[in-house]
């Protein structure tokens, strides 16, 4: 661990739970909003899933741009613009007035939070050695359960007491101080085998190489199939309680964020640390422990459909704990198996990938399945694709090791 390890990561976990907090605000309250701009639509769950859609394909699309700039400028710097951006862009959804004006406001939340993707993780691994990196990272990304929780649990409670619009509003003014802080840290050396020694910029043919990397390559391609699953899955769920379940929207939220804090902290830290923990004896560990946690994580969320509550909300508690068993597992592999100066390029190609065809698809397929069949029939197919991401995690262990070492033999190498 180098110095200015740990100010670094609380700052970035701090955003992180606003990143998170902002993104899931909208899950909470999409009763209010369809209330409010498409009341007696027909087709009104699949529009309002349309918001996600236009928050993510904004993302994906402008990630790689931003990964490729934060391998070759100051990363804080990038970090802190996009950080005021999405806070400015969450403001202005509180004070949109027609539904197309909320479709714009969410894109330029995807246009921040794709510049602070890609660069984030990228300076976590600057600072911590291969052996640590999969429990710091969990801590890190330990960040997308809390601080999606607390954007259910914040949503409902500010929608009941001020309404939908000030959910929005309250959270602007701390990103943007979080912006601030950005501009003041010193960027982290990239430093290379040879200590003190700067690592070379990467040319077109190393990005064309990433491409090659088995275990990179089928590590996103699992990432995708559990996006697809989990972004359905979370963006709809609280809704899919109160609707489909008739459980009151308010105690939703709050016990469906109080799981997903729970469940989701402890899974992620311990998804982290097994890795780590495992990787002496078992060198693909990382894979192993991300494709056990989708293994057993499809049963959970179909048992969750056919529980009566209150009962379901046990099988809700094992579905989000076992989901999130992958986040720091799976992106420390990505992490370790890539060469440092290519590192934020990784991660931003990643974003696109599992976006494109993950989440940017499950939010608008499971709502135009509600308007055309049923609640069950929409979580049911996408919740199947978990077990792909299983499979392909378990089949590509050994790719795993093979491509870590080569990254560790390499000029460029940890």
């Amino acid at each position: 661990m180098r110095t200015g390890a740990r100010p670094a990561l609380a700052l970035l976990l701090g955003i992180n739970l606003f990143c998170y907090l902002d993104r899931y605000i909208l899950a909470s309250i999409i009763p209010a909003i369809k209330a409010e701009f498409l009341r007696g639509d027909p087709d009104a769950n699949g529009k309002a899933g349309l918001l996600t859609t236009a928050f993510l394909v904004s993302y994906m699309v402008t990630a790689p741009l931003f990964g490729w700039m934060a391998d070759r400028f100051s990363r804080w710097l990038i970090i802190g613009i996009s950080v005021a951006l999405w806070s400015l862009a969450s403001g202005a959804t509180g004070l949109a007035a027609t539904f197309t004006a909320l479709l714009v406001t969410r894109i330029f939340l995807g246009i921040g939070e794709a510049g602070y993707g890609p660069a984030a993780p990228t300076i976590i691994s600057d600072f911590y050695p291969v052996e640590r990196r999969g429990q710091v990272l969990a801590w890190f990304f330990m960040a997308i359960p809390v601080g999606s929780a607390l954007g259910y649990a914040l949503g409902g409670w500010i929608n009941k007491l001020l309404g939908w619009r000030w959910a929005f509003f309250v959270v602007t003014p701390p990103g943007l101080l979080l912006a601030l802080i950005c501009f003041l840290m010193p960027e982290p050396r990239r430093l290379g085998g040879i200590a003190h020694t700067e690592r070379p910029k990467a040319n077109w043919a190393d990005y064309k190489g990433l491409i090659r990397i088995p275990s990179l390559v089928t590590n996103i391609l699992a990432q995708t199939a559990l996006t697809f699953a989990i972004g359905g899955l979370s963006v709809w769920a609280p809704t899919y309680i109160h609707e489909g379940r008739g459980q009151p929207l308010e105690q939703t939220d709050l016990i469906f964020g109080g799981i997903l804090v729970v469940a989701g902290f402890i899974s992620t830290l311990l998804g982290g640390w097994l890795g780590d923990k495992l990787r002496p004896r078992y060198p693909g560990s990382y894979f192993i422990v991300s494709g056990m946690g989708m293994l057993l994580g499809f049963p959970a969320t179909i048992a969750m459909l056919y529980t009566p509550f209150p009962a379901a909300w046990g099988f809700v508690f094992l579905a989000i704990f076992f989901l999130f068993m992958n986040t720091g597992p799976a992106n420390t592999a990505l992490a370790n198996v890539t060469p440092p100066s290519m590192r934020a390029t990784a991660f931003a190609m990643n974003i696109l990938v599992i976006h494109l065809f993950g989440d940017a698809l499950s939010p608008w397929l499971i709502g135009w399945i509600k308007d055309h069949g049923t609640w069950n029939a929409g979580f049911f197919t996408v919740s199947t694709v978990m077990l792909v991401a299983g499979i392909v995690w378990l089949s590509s262990s050994h790719a795993l090791v093979r491509d870590t070492e080569a990254v560790e033999r390499s000029p460029q190498g940890e």
